[in-house]
């Protein structure tokens, strides 16, 4: 569906709309927000998956920074309030320069304190168009301190404090208050302006405010926007390097688009992708992660008169307002250079933004990149689930999306913390290294998959628990544990599961060897279940099995694939992962926990005919070629046998005399033709494309002579003769076998073996 082309917010100038499109980049915004599957035990308490954000961005306004710039850094404020995804997130804009006189401000308010919902983000590039440069009468110094105590006041004042606060600060880094009275002294102003930004950043900490400085111009001062981005507050969505407020330079123009999106990325913990850029018409592919759950795709056109049509992974074309199958839709900015379209629940895969223009819109780029915040699950395993003290235990964490599927992409979680220990009664916690490395316990490397060993102190004697947790920027953490006990020094039942991994087709089974002892003088009966896949995908069977007193065996156990239509025509994008986990209990000792192995199940939609049958199609094709080159080998054979090449022919008069002989070339279509010149005075053969005679070789032996006038061929034996007139006769040598390989003509030849008709 082609979105709306409406008019933009009042004060849109063309200037601006053309900044706009020269510099925002497209994105997508993703963020997990649907429950996970139901866990063992209820995942720690984090920040929502996807939340709001207050946003404050200061404009840097002053003389030091070109018109150019100035354009640059309200195209970012523009570009900023359409990126967040979340409604109920808040923005305020502002400009700011310096107060050089009693009648001048250092702060210039463009756009109020404003929802970010559909409505305000369409009002939000008229207001930053308010926006300019100042002139010298104006004030046109760099008071960084005022800027700093605006955008805490619009952040701090009436906010939820539990609502992150970031304050984005685009100058071109060069603190000047020296014409600022309110500084003092002009010969102190300088030192009074570094202590109070001392004294504003300490104060941004205290109430919880992210700065992150953008910056512009020539050569912004790096140093002191550094030093800006360390005084504000540290802690970010999470607690990784990425996520900490930084200072970043834009080279140019545009570079403003992609230094934005990375910045905007780590203060909001979103994962950045670029995607392509194309003059339109043209189809740019954007592709969103299995563990997003909602975001924006954010096109950046510009020029207002491109149109834009979505279309899922699935080939579906999604409307731009209002729910389609399992995703709700909505779209800002319709009629400006970026829109926005924000998506619930979309659908994971390869999207298609395809863009066009009419005649005369068609010389700008129009770009697309990702950035998508999502939410790991994860599944925890120990074997033995109830170990002996003393004895080594295998603990795996394996990474899964919301709906239970393998992760096949590596730089989904790249940049993942994983942290694990081990507690229980007798002894103090133990940490634990897991590694997705291939190394020692960990059998494949970045399969998702993280693994490593612990020893059970000896002094446990009770309960055990190992817990993980998964933390990566952009990605929502999740812990995850698994309770165990302290294994006696012999027990009732003993087992031991193969690795529990295959690929097939929906309707296929996946079989591992389950190995029992009892050592005991009871039955047993074990349990077996699933856990950590979602309902359909995968069932095992059987769900029990009663092992006899004293009695060891070992029993096939059966992962059966779900139907096709379990899997919501995912199969359609190519082979799907299923992870999950393989429990193993003893229903006699009390759901003794005896085995729980993660599983890996590769899944492909079923074969088409043709796939099925392909071995057959290529067969038969072999088969005909092979005929074909039979047939073309048999009639080669043919056609050399009768090839009248190397006849030796004897002309003959009526005493028996030869005349003379001729040695026949290739002929036209096996046949040679000939004529007698001079038949009455000085007889002699000659070749003659249509000639009254005309010579093969039969395959039978010998030669056949047909005439020019009709009549039936005669056959020419090695010894017999041809009447050919009254007077003259024809015979074949002994030398008219034919020689292996072609020679020269002979002597005695007038016709030669490269006379061709």
């Amino acid at each position: 569906m082609r979105t709306d082309r409406r008019r933009g917010p009042a004060g849109t100038g063309r200037a601006g709309r053309a900044a706009l499109s020269a510099l925002a980049a497209a994105a997508v915004f993703i963020s997990l927000t649907a429950p996970a599957a139901p866990d063992p035990e209820p995942a720690a308490a984090a920040a929502p998956a996807f939340a709001s954000v207050n946003y404050a961005v200061a404009v840097d306004q002053s003389a030091s920074l070109a018109p150019e710039d100035i354009k640059a850094e309200k195209a970012a404020a523009a570009r900023i309030a359409l990126g967040d995804v979340s409604a109920a997130s808040y923005i305020t804009v502002f400009g700011f320069a310096a107060a050089e006189s009693a009648d001048q401000r250092a702060v210039d308010p463009a756009c109020p304190r404003t929802r970010l919902d559909a409505a305000g983000r369409e009002s939000i590039g008229g207001c930053v168009e308010k926006l300019r440069g100042r002139k010298k009468s104006e004030g046109t110094g760099t008071d960084f301190p005022s800027a700093i105590r605006q955008g805490v006041h619009e952040l701090s004042s009436g906010t939820d404090p539990s609502v992150p606060r970031v304050l984005f600060l685009l100058t071109d880094g060069e603190m000047d208050v020296t014409g600022s009275p309110q500084y003092g002294d002009p010969a102190h102003r300088a030192a009074e302006g570094k202590r109070q930004l001392e004294l504003e950043l300490k104060n941004a900490a205290a109430e919880n405010v992210q700065i992150w400085p953008l910056g512009f111009g020539p050569a912004p001062d790096k140093d002191q926007l550094d030093r800006i981005a360390a005084g504000g507050y540290q802690k970010g969505c999470v607690d990784l390097p990425s996520a900490r407020p930084s200072a970043r330079k834009v080279s140019g123009a545009k570079d403003v688009g992609p230094v934005l999106e990375r910045i905007f990325a780590a203060a909001h913990c979103l994962r950045y992708q670029p995607g392509p850029s194309k003059r339109p018409p043209a189809t740019l592919p954007v592709t969103i992660s299995p563990l997003a759950t909602v975001g924006s795709i954010v096109v950046d056109k510009g020029t207002p008169e491109v149109t834009v049509t979505y279309t899922d992974p699935l080939g579906n074309k999604v409307p731009t307002t209002g729910t389609f199958r399992d995703s709700t839709f909505e779209l800002a900015g319709g009629g400006n250079t970026v829109e926005a379209l924000k998506i619930i629940d979309p659908v994971p895969g390869r999207w298609k933004v395809d863009v066009k223009a009419p005649e005369g819109h068609r010389s700008l780029p129009v770009g697309v990149s990702v950035l998508w915040q999502g939410e790991l699950r994860g599944s925890i395993t120990m074997d033995p689930p109830s170990p002996q003290a003393g004895q080594k235990a295998t603990v795996t964490m394996r990474l899964q999306t919301r709906e239970g599927y393998e992760i096949k992409d590596p730089a989904d979680y790249a940049g993942l913390k994983v942290s694990s220990e081990l507690t229980g009664d007798g002894f103090a916690p133990l940490p634990l290294r897991l590694a997705d490395d291939g190394k020692g316990p960990d059998p494949r490397k970045s399969d998702g998959s993280f693994s490593g060993t612990v020893t059970i102190p000896e002094s446990a004697d009770g309960a055990l628990k190992v817990s993980g947790t998964l933390t990566a920027s952009g990605l929502s953490a999740d812990t995850r544990s698994e309770g165990g006990q302290v294994a006696p020094g012999t027990l009732p039942v003993t087992t031991a599961l193969s690795p529990v991994r295959g690929e097939g087709h929906p309707g296929d089974t996946v079989t591992a060897r389950l190995s029992v002892t009892n050592s005991t003088d009871a039955p047993h009966t074990l349990r077996l279940s699933l856990a950590d896949v979602r309902a359909g995908l995968l069932g095992v069977s059987p769900a029990e099995i009663v092992v006899k007193p004293g009695a060891s065996s070992t029993q096939e156990i059966r992962v059966r694939i779900g139907e096709a239509k379990s899997f919501d025509g995912r199969l359609d994008d190519g082979p799907l992962g299923i992870g999950g986990t393989v429990t193993v209990q003893d229903a006699t000792d009390g759901d003794r926990t005896l085995v729980r192995t993660p599983l890996s199940v590769q899944v492909t939609a079923e074969p088409s005919l043709l796939d099925r049958y392909w071995w057959v199609l290529v067969g038969a094709v072999a088969l005909i070629v092979v005929g074909v080159l039979l047939a073309l080998a048999w009639l080669r054979q043919r056609r050399g046998r009768r090839d009248p090449y190397g006849l030796m022919l004897h002309l003959i008069s009526e005493d028996g005399d030869v005349l003379g002989v001729h040695k026949a070339g290739h002929g036209q279509k096996q046949w040679y033709a000939f004529d007698i010149a001079e038949a009455h005075s000085n007889p002699r053969i000659e070749r003659r494309a249509h000639g009254q005679y005309a010579v093969q070789r039969s395959p039978e032996g010998g030669a056949v002579l047909r005439r020019r006038s009709g009549g039936r061929p005669a056959r020419l034996t090695a010894n017999g003769r041809v009447e050919l007139t009254d007077r003259l006769s024809l015979a074949l040598g002994e030398d008219s076998v034919r020689p292996t390989t072609p020679g020269p003509p002979d002597p005695v030849s007038t016709g030669g073996h490269d006379d061709y008709l």
